[in-house]
């Protein structure tokens, strides 16, 4: 394989540090690898990579430093020595808090600073499918575009370090829901015989239906408008009332239900019984 690209340092080779560093690889970059345990870069270094003795020597052997490891104290851990003229581009997950005060200590030892987020599985990473969100300072985002473009579908969120970070947690809120209801779904259903495999063209049809509410929804909620277009609040909790009842007879876990049905009841107590469902985004905005 010929490595003619721009070179490039990944430090930690779990399942995603792995396919990040694969990823660069395709692309035709000379890649450094670094991770605690050694073994898990023989098939890299078989594939050309470079494996390197200490993180700092696999820091000093790139102008791009790519991370991806278990927290942000393990970050802080691997971080180590210089950092002049290094870009780091952290893919480490964690919290937008971190993300800034990482940033500010990259900058101290003289390097330049992108958070991102991977919002994909191991499997697509260097495909067009694998989305790839970044964010810092938009110079340093577009001087290494194209080398990043190798991972997948970039997308700059803006100058803040913290954006990647408080995306993902809202994209995780979003993903959490949407299997937890599933999941919840699949008991009650249980009861009745039905397997999950049986649920699930209707459930895809179902959540493929809400997708198609969220423009509307999106724009009510920068509005603080909520217009009644598809049910009220009050419409919806009788129907909530109805999921708990059902789940405590049929022995269903009813905490999931309890909780959205709590949420619509904080809303009609402030007023949106007559408003559309997205007025529980102020819900969701109140501690």
């Amino acid at each position: 394989m010929m490595h003619t690209g721009t070179p490039v340092t990944v430090l930690g080779l779990g399942l995603m540090g792995g396919a990040l560093a694969g990823a660069f690889l395709r692309a035709g970059h000379p890649t450094t690898v670094w991770n605690r345990t050694t073994a898990k870069a023989d098939d890299l270094v078989a594939r050309g990579a470079t494996l390197a003795g200490s993180p700092a020597a696999a820091i000093a052997a790139a102008p791009l430093v790519v991370v991806c490891v278990s927290d942000y104290d393990a970050v802080t851990d691997v971080l180590d020595g210089p950092l002049d003229g290094r870009i780091v581009v952290n893919l480490t997950s964690g919290t937008p808090s971190r993300a800034r005060a990482l940033a500010e200590e990259v900058a101290r030892r003289g390097g330049g600073y992108l958070d991102g987020g991977i919002m994909a599985v191991p499997d697509a990473v260097g495909t067009a499918d694998a989305v790839l969100v970044y964010s810092g300072p938009r110079p340093l985002y577009d001087a290494h575009e194209a080398t990043l473009g190798g991972l997948g579908t970039g997308l700059h969120l803006g100058d803040d370090p913290g954006l990647s970070a408080t995306y993902e947690m809202a994209t995780l809120v979003l993903m959490w829901g949407m299997l937890d209801g599933f999941l919840n779904g699949v008991a009650i259903l249980g009861t009745a015989g039905v397997s999950a495999t049986a649920y699930l063209p209707i459930a895809r049809r179902a959540v493929g239906t809400v997708a198609g509410w969220l423009p509307d929804y999106a724009r009510q909620a920068d509005d603080g408008s909520y217009p009644a277009d598809d049910g009220t609040v009050d419409t919806h909790l009788a129907a909530m009332a109805h999921v708990v009842e059902e789940s405590e007879s049929l022995g269903v876990n009813t905490q999931l239900p309890r909780l959205v049905k709590a949420l619509a009841e904080r809303a009609v107590t402030a007023g949106h019984g007559a408003s559309g469902y997205a007025a529980l985004v102020e819900q969701f905005r109140t501690p």
